[in-house]
């Protein structure tokens, strides 16, 4: 897409992509950051097809259409993820962000060394700037926000999906009711894709409010597994993470995490971090912003959740559990 895009903006002059799309082709050396000839021969894709492969920061031609009364120079391109990672300023070796959205995606900065997952994550590149390579490991989760969707729609326990924090908090726990809502199978860390979504510790005295609190909380719940993964892979424990996307609104949700994950959960003042991550990629190529610390100048946190000291062995238990009832491996 961001090759086409820049196609149709120059007219035909630029044909580019940056490292970060282009690790996502899977016809890319992360490592040596060109195009992996054995593959493309395996393939049957020439060469000569592929865009040049750029840095995500820098000027690669500016626009040709009429739909701009100037020139606009065109200098940031990163991929979804990836600049949601670089909006949140997470630019240290270690730093972690989660989106939740649809789904829930969450990066880590593992710095300019690729670090080859043993804990079912995805290693990509975050960014290039400059000469100086990023890389990152990732996490999908299948089902996020979409589990209240379905709550809405499938269940119809909720009119909307705003309305499921307050019903939620109706109750004091989650009864003992956990939800793996694996409603499309398990993303990471676990990849089974015909686990079924699953209801444990449904009793007499379960409500509606039990079931809406256990799903929150399976997406908490999910994101928990994902840094675990992190963790071990980069040997180095979790001190905050910042989220983004329409569910980190959820106070509950994100406090919840904060309990869960024993760390700090950060909700920046802006949100739409991917819009955020290329406005300061392309920033930073024409001059706009000098350098990364007068962007992280820029990012204010709106909120702060602090572990609240809870002792979640139990829940942590109880999740374990739930899993262990839904994977078919």
């Amino acid at each position: 897409m961001d090759s086409w895009l820049v196609w149709q903006l120059t007219r035909g002059e630029v044909h580019v992509t940056d490292v970060s799309n282009a690790s996502r082709t899977m016809l890319f050396n992360i490592n040596t950051l060109q195009w992996d000839q054995e593959l493309l021969d395996m393939l049957g894709i020439p060469l000569s097809m592929m865009p040049s492969v750029r840095s995500s920061s820098e000027v690669y031609g500016v626009t040709k259409t009429t739909l701009f009364a100037h020139e606009v120079p065109i200098g940031g391109i990163a991929g979804d993820q990836q600049a949601a990672l670089f909006g949140q300023m997470c630019t240290e070796p270690g730093s972690v962000k989660n989106t939740y959205g649809t789904g829930c995606f969450l990066l880590m900065n593992t710095g300019e060394k690729p670090i080859l997952s043993k804990n079912n994550l995805l290693t990509t590149i975050a960014w290039k700037i400059g000469d100086k390579v990023n890389y990152a490991l990732e996490g999908s989760i299948f089902v996020g926000g979409s589990v209240v969707q379905w709550l809405r729609d499938g269940l119809g326990i909720i009119r909307s999906s705003s309305e499921i924090e307050a019903l939620a908090r109706t109750v004091e726990d989650n009864g003992g009711v956990y939800f793996v809502p694996a409603l499309t199978g398990m993303g990471a860390p676990y990849w089974d894709q015909y686990a079924h979504g699953t209801i444990c510790g449904i009793t007499r005295g379960t409500t509606a409010a039990h079931i809406a609190r256990a799903a929150l909380e399976g997406i908490a719940f999910q994101t928990m597994d994902i840094v675990g993964a992190m963790e071990k892979d980069a040997g180095v424990p979790l001190s905050e993470l910042k989220v983004d996307g329409g569910a980190s609104r959820n106070n509950l949700m994100m406090q919840f995490q904060a309990d869960i994950l024993g760390a700090s959960v950060i909700r920046p003042q802006v949100t739409e971090t991917t819009a955020m991550g290329a406005c300061y990629l392309a920033g930073l190529a024409v001059g706009y912003w000098s350098s990364l610390d007068e962007i992280k100048a820029q990012w204010q946190a709106e909120r702060v959740f602090v572990p609240s000291g809870a002792d979640v062995t139990e829940l942590k238990a109880g999740w374990a559990d739930a899993i262990s009832r839904t994977l078919t491996k």
